[in-house]
């Protein structure tokens, strides 16, 4: 296998939002940014040039000069699992998953491109492609019986995003899943949290919600909640009768009424994320002590002040470049503070391919 640069653009294919960051490796283990971007986009698209369209502008934005891309998607139809199988070679279970899915997972399972791969002690995770190497994982307490994750995207996804790719011509090195991707930005930016502590990320999307629970290095549980950003701003301007921005206004002045329109929209997260945390703590014996929350709506003091009060628990933004350097212009340097909170999907992205 050929050597991976120094460098590299990790973009994040959200349903209402594309990011992207470009990293640049500077000695072992120290990264840094040097570019990043993002740009609304269509729910859908119909072929992979208007992809590559979008992609090639946001490329362009981010800048860096990076030659390599790795992708990690949000899409409500991907499938990712946690399974515990007897201790068998990946490959092996590459192959079962490739030909006879239905008995890793007791589903059908022929419209995904999957990979599978065991979750270390360490948390370290990765997957050069869907059917790629990697090693996400959560060691089983058994000596004979392993824990997996399995994760897969509906072939056609796939190769529409690995058609734009090509035609942006910077060579996509990974594709991978966003909630994944996430976690693997938390162990960079907080690894002794990561590394002994109970934690729950909680990235809110637009079209979904996704709960991850980690312990000392482990992925314990992965939740995708229907819920996001768009059933928060349909609450908020009443399906449109107000206007978005409008809305937005009225949330960073702290308007009363917005406030309890927002703790009603929200607890519906709220229930799904206190369920996670309930089953957790009632098979572990531990407790989640904070919460963890990533994603655009996390920006507003309002939504975190909201889901504290439902869950009972602190619930704070991290920044997945904690640990890494900055290197920006003026410009980008001073929005940074405002778009961190929703960058740690491509971070993650660009971390997996950077850690090799």
């Amino acid at each position: 296998m050929a050597r991976r640069g120094d460098s590299v653009i990790g973009i994040d294919l959200g349903k209402h939002i594309f990011k992207g960051v470009s990293l640049r490796r500077k000695g072992d283990s120290r990264f840094v940014l040097t570019g990043f971007a993002s740009r609304e986009v269509p729910e859908e698209f119909q072929n992979a040039d208007q992809l590559a369209q979008e992609l090639k502008l946001l490329i362009r934005e981010v800048g860096g000069g990076a030659k390599a891309a790795a992708v990690a998607v949000s899409d409500p139809a991907a499938l990712l699992r946690i399974v515990e199988q007897p201790t068998t070679p990946v490959e092996l279970l590459r192959n079962a998953l490739r030909f006879n899915g239905l008995l890793v997972l007791n589903q059908e399972c022929k419209d995904f491109v999957l990979d599978i791969a065991p979750v270390s002690a360490n948390g370290s995770s990765g997957a050069d492609s869907m059917e790629g190497s990697g090693n996400v994982a959560v060691q089983g307490a058994v000596a004979t019986k392993t824990k997996y994750l399995v994760g897969g995207m509906l072939r056609p996804a796939v190769k529409q995003i690995t058609e734009a790719m090509s035609k942006t011509r910077v060579p996509i090195e990974i594709l991978q899943l966003a909630p994944i991707c996430s976690f693997n930005a938390f162990e960079f930016a907080y690894p002794q949290v990561f590394n002994e502590d109970a934690f729950l990320l909680l990235d809110m999307g637009h079209l979904q919600s996704t709960v991850l629970i980690g312990r000392k290095g482990e992925l314990v549980l992965v939740r995708s909640i229907d819920y996001g950003g768009k059933a928060l701003t349909q609450a908020l301007t009443a399906d449109g009768a107000l206007d978005a921005d409008a809305a937005r206004i009225m949330i960073s002045e702290g308007d009363g009424g917005m406030a309890e329109i927002c703790r009603g929209s929200l607890a519906r997260l709220g229930t799904e994320v206190r369920n996670s945390i309930g089953f957790f703590e009632g098979q572990r014996e531990e407790s989640i002590n904070r919460i963890f929350v990533s994603g655009g709506m996390a920006r507003a003091e309002m939504v975190l002040q909201a889901l504290s009060d439902e869950l009972g628990l602190p619930c704070e933004i991290w920044d997945p470049l904690e640990t890494c350097e900055v290197a920006l212009p003026a410009a980008k340097r001073q929005a940074l503070p405002r778009e961190f909170v929703s960058l740690n999907v491509a971070c993650g992205a660009a971390f997996e391919y950077l850690r090799h």
